[in-house]
């Protein structure tokens, strides 16, 4: 399958648009104009491909010398449905989920010449070969041992240990950015090939599309069209309470209470959700959600208190502790993170986003 075509610009950014740590100042996503662009340059469109847009920037501490930074989203995904089918002999959970892209979305760049490293805008993040962005950049070496690498810079807004997809989806960022800076893309099919390597669910943010995850999440099935436009621009609510659940536990959890779903099943729900995508994709529910539900109590209890007042119906994406419930343009959202703020402390977080893609 092809990616989509997407707009990428150029633009060129003096040593005077540089923060105080060296690192450069860039727009933001889908920004048409910035004050970096202003006072150092005009920005150039051109055609690239990818499944997001990559904006090129170039860096310079003089106007002769100028270096390359690319820039992608690296965008937050929702599990609408998880059901887990069983255990596999490798230890992995055979799975089938229905997945979607978010609006909501790190952001990483890569300044191609410079060592391999990253960097990142939060401190609480490893930025040595225990995070994903470098393991993506190890396993595209190993495929590609000639590629270009460069320095990494990711500025954090998907939560960690939520179960949004963020390290992953950085991951894949990452794998987009070196292939870009390669001048000879191997292409999203290829690279879904290197990201399955990194992470389970890693292959499905090459592309990026609203799909069916099935396998150990690498194995993928975009949706039709019709599923896809009834899925795309719903708006969604995310809440997260102070602490995150991780994924190893949450399905060792599963695999002590042993409650697999069959596998047909689960497929003949998710078909019939796709016969008619106009209702809610979460009534198919989350096979994690109750055992992590069990030891984290303070995830049914809060959720529970926000639902009278909200009306809204919850559901846990992913291994959890982050959870979802679709929204209408009238939604009280004030209401809401004054509710999450009382159940869960001032280190809960809540967010409004739509479905992307």
């Amino acid at each position: 399958m092809r990616a989509r075509r997407t707009s990428c610009r150029t633009v060129r950014i003096s040593a005077s648009c540089r923060n105080n740590s060296g690192t450069p100042r860039f727009p933001p996503r889908r920004s048409t104009r910035t004050s970096a662009s202003r006072s150092c340059a005009r920005c150039i469109a051109s055609r690239t491909r990818g499944p997001e847009p990559l904006i090129r920037l170039a860096s310079a501490d003089g106007p002769e010398h100028l270096r390359p930074v690319l820039v992608s989203a690296a965008q937050a995904k929702l599990n609408l449905s998880l059901a887990i089918t069983g255990r596999r002999e490798d230890g992995f959970h055979e799975l089938v989920s229905l997945v979607a892209p978010l609006a909501l979305a790190d952001t990483l760049t890569l300044e191609p010449g410079r060592p391999l490293g990253l960097s990142c805008d939060d401190a609480s993040l490893p930025v040595d070969g225990a995070n994903l962005v470098l393991k993506a950049a190890a396993a595209y070496l190993k495929r590609r041992p000639s590629a270009i690498v460069g320095h990494f810079h990711l500025i954090k807004k998907v939560p960690h240990g939520a179960g949004l997809g963020g390290g992953s989806s950085d991951a894949a960022a990452a794998l987009r950015l070196l292939d870009e800076a390669s001048g000879a893309p191997l292409g999203a099919e290829v690279l879904e090939g290197i990201a399955a390597e990194v992470g389970s669910d890693c292959a499905f943010f090459v592309r990026g599309q609203a799909a069916v995850m099935r396998g150990r999440g690498e194995r993928l099935e975009i949706l039709p069209a019709t599923a896809r436009a009834a899925l795309v621009g719903r708006k969604v609510v995310l809440v997260k309470p102070p602490f995150g659940v991780p994924t190893p536990e949450a399905y060792g959890l599963l695999a002590m209470a042993g409650n697999y779903r069959p596998a047909a099943q689960a497929e003949a729900e998710l078909a019939a959700w796709v016969a008619q995508p106009a209702s809610d994709p979460s009534v198919l529910g989350n096979d994690l959600a109750a055992p992590v539900f069990a030891k984290y109590l303070a995830l049914p209890v809060g959720l529970a208190s926000f639902r009278p007042s909200t009306g809204a119906n919850w559901q846990m994406t992913g291994s959890g502790s982050a959870c979802f419930s679709f929204v209408s343009d009238g939604f009280d959202h004030a209401r809401l993170r004054e509710e999450v703020r009382q159940a869960w402390g001032p280190g809960a977080w809540v967010q409004e986003t739509v479905i992307s893609g």
